[in-house]
């Protein structure tokens, strides 16, 4: 039985954690609910760690179907959340109305998410009134890394963390179910928690919040470059999947693989 938002909102309310990661094919989706996660992210992310590019700003709508597609196929219990990616909602309400309905209705997705503070306030609005769950995304919001001139800290100062804590308000009462916090202070996640009901779920800010989400690939140390400091890798996949590979590469080149038990008679 799948998870749903007033599931979600229980466990916050009896402060258990929930736990969130990033998945984006089937076979990932599989092990990800085998594990018992309660919520799987299809994020734009995809354009770093599928795609290689070096951001998310190419991700389209119809790439985050496609994998959220791969995704629904291979796991049924967690609540599944996709992106909506950059140029999807920033020019108008209409087209985020447009693009957010599309992309559940043909990925079969339980909500979107999008990156914003109160300028989405109309749109979230929308979103919610035509059946379309939303999550927010406040602090370091990769869509504007270009604005935000890198990958940095958000919140900092009274006048950030204040502008942040009101946009974080803002979206609840527009009827986002949940927000994600990224690259913010811990005493400014814990500040926005104390403050609404919904469940905040935390990508580098701290242990405060309802719930924590990071990049499988990340979590699962499949990746050789520098890695941030919210991230804690729970495996060494990236040299287990290597020597693996160069294992098979020797095997079949000396010619044990595949073997005389290995081939059908």
């Amino acid at each position: 039985m799948s998870i749903t938002i007033a599931e979600l909102q229980r466990k916050k309310d009896a402060g258990e954690k929930i736990s969130m990661i990033t998945t984006y094919d089937a076979t990932f989706a599989s092990l990800v609910e085998a594990a018992g996660i309660d919520m799987i992210l299809i994020g734009d992310s995809l354009g770093n760690v599928m795609q290689g590019c070096g951001n998310t700003l190419s991700v389209t709508v119809d790439d985050i179907i496609y994998h959220t597609r791969c995704v629904m196929r291979g796991c049924s219990t967690p609540f599944v959340v996709a992106d909506m990616p950059f140029g999807s909602y920033q020019v108008c309400d209409e087209d985020g109305v447009r693009a957010g309905i599309r992309i559940m209705k043909e990925s079969g997705c339980h909500a979107v998410k999008l990156e914003g503070g109160t300028r989405c306030v109309s749109l979230i609005r929308r979103l919610v009134d035509a059946g379309v769950p939303v999550m927010g995304h406040l602090g370091l919001t990769p869509q504007s890394v270009n604005v935000m001139s890198g990958y940095h800290v958000q919140g900092k100062g009274d006048k950030a963390a204040d502008t942040l804590f009101n946009d974080a308000l803002a979206l609840a009462d527009a009827g986002c179910f949940s927000i994600v916090l990224e690259c913010v202070p811990r005493t400014l996640a814990k500040r926005v928690q104390d403050a609404l009901s919904i469940p905040i779920i935390g990508i580098g800010a701290g242990p405060d919040c309802a719930g924590q989400v990071l990049v499988l690939q990340d979590a699962l140390g499949m990746n050789l470059g520098k890695k941030s400091k919210f991230v804690r890798t729970f495996a060494t996949l990236a040299q287990t999947i290597t020597d693996a590979l160069k294992t098979y590469d020797q095997c079949v080149k000396d010619g044990s693989f595949p073997s005389d038990q290995e081939s059908y008679h």
